[in-house]
């Protein structure tokens, strides 16, 4: 079975009530959404490097920390991925046209 953003979501929600020793993803949690954001961001560039670099092996790792640590955000944010999914289907309802002009 593939592995799906869902089961990363789990983990990281498991995660969570473990103990700092053991778990990277508590440790960032513990330090709250600002850090988590601020993990994510760096996370991102880095990703962007890679594509500007044209690194698709450099991309694909970079990908996978941007997902780990937007999930770590959210978690940290109390925003299920659920929420976010849920966001992504109404806007697949409209144009990316429309949908931006509907956020104003």
């Amino acid at each position: 079975m593939a592995f799906r953003l869902e089961d990363l979501s789990a983990i990281i929600a498991a995660r969570a009530a473990a103990s700092t020793e053991k778990s990277y993803t508590k440790s960032l949690l513990d330090k709250g959404v600002t850090h988590c954001g601020k993990k994510f961001g760096e996370e991102a560039v880095e990703f962007a490097i890679a594509a500007a670099q044209g690194d698709k092996s450099a991309m694909t790792a970079e990908a996978a920390d941007v997902l780990y640590h937007l999930l770590v955000a959210l978690q940290a944010a109390g925003i299920p991925l659920q929420d976010v999914l849920d966001e992504l289907g109404r806007r697949t309802g409209m144009s990316g046209h429309e949908e931006k002009a509907a956020r104003g």
